[in-house]
């Protein structure tokens, strides 16, 4: 049974470069196809150079599908329990 996706939740953001990163969602909108909805997320950036007085600076992805829509499995989400 899929979980309803809600600001707050943790997820696991999958950049450009199939980089997995922990995630927090900041917004949740629609639904496609196989019913998960798409959102916008907010993850601490990789790259070590990004810091600031308040340590690694945070990063942002918006509009991102879930993975089983995205063939390419890139810039996308999944659940933090999903493989």
């Amino acid at each position: 049974m899929k979980k309803e996706l809600q600001v707050g939740d943790s997820v696991i953001f999958i950049d450009s470069h199939q980089q997995e990163h922990a995630a927090l969602v900041t917004n949740v909108f629609g639904a496609w196809q196989d019913g998960y909805s798409g959102c916008n997320v907010v993850y601490t950036s990789s790259d070590e150079t990004k810091t600031d007085p308040y340590g690694r600076q945070l990063e942002r992805a918006t509009s991102i599908c879930h993975v089983s829509v995205n063939p390419a499995r890139a810039m996308c989400w999944k659940n933090v329990d999903e493989t």
